[in-house]
C-alpha cells in the first residue's frame, strides 16, 4: 500500500508544471547606477538594507529621469557641477565620516548611507530617536547635501527600508 502512494505520489509530482520562470522585466537589478552605498556603522544587530534596485523597466524609466533631473540642477543654477550626480561620491564619503566622527550617532546605531542626486537617504537601526534626529542634522549640514531621508527604526520596529 505505502508503496503504492509513494509510486502516485512520485507520478503527480513528476506531472506537475514547473514553476514559472520570473520575467526580466520583473528581476531586481542591484544598484544598476553605481550610487554610492556604504555602511557607515556597525554598532547594533540590524538586518541590511536591499539598497538601490530596479527591475528594467524602473532601470529604463530611472535612467530618463537621471538625464533630465541631472541636468536641471546645472541649468537652474543650483549645482556648480552640470550634474547633480557628480556629489554623490562626494557626499557620501563626507556622510560616513561625519556619522563614524559623532560618539553619540555611531554608539548603538547601525546606519548605511545612500547618495543619489545631492539626496542622502539614512537606513538602518538606532537606539533612541535622538540619535535618529542627530544623524539627519549632521548630514543635512555637509556640503552640498540637498535632502535627507531617514529610514531609521527603533528597537522592536521592524525596518523601514526595503530588505533583500
Amino acid at each position: 500500500m505505502r508503496a503504492a502512494v509513494f509510486t502516485l505520489l512520485l507520478a503527480a509530482c513528476a506531472s506537475a508544471p514547473p514553476a514559472p520562470e520570473p520575467r526580466a522585466a520583473d528581476v531586481l537589478s542591484l544598484n544598476p547606477f553605481n550610487d554610492p552605498f556604504v555602511q557607515a556603522t556597525r554598532d547594533r544587530p540590524c538586518p541590511a538594507p536591499r539598497g538601490p534596485a530596479y527591475t528594467e523597466a524602473q532601470r529604463l524609466q530611472e535612467a530618463h529621469y537621471r538625464v533630465e533631473r541631472g541636468t536641471s540642477c546645472w541649468l537652474a543654477g543650483q549645482c556648480s557641477e552640470p550634474n547633480a550626480y557628480r556629489y554623490d561620491a562626494r557626499i557620501a564619503e563626507a556622510a560616513v565620516a561625519a556619522l563614524r566622527g559623532d560618539a553619540a550617532v555611531s554608539a548603538g546605531t547601525s546606519i548605511w548611507v545612500i547618495a543619489e542626486r545631492r539626496f542622502v537617504y539614512l537606513q538602518g537601526c538606532i537606539a533612541d530617536a535622538a540619535q535618529a534626529a542627530r544623524a539627519e542634522a549632521i548630514v543635512k549640514a555637509l556640503p552640498d547635501v540637498q535632502l535627507v531621508i531617514p529610514s531609521l527604526s527603533l528597537p522592536g520596529e521592524g525596518p523601514r527600508y526595503p530588505v533583500p
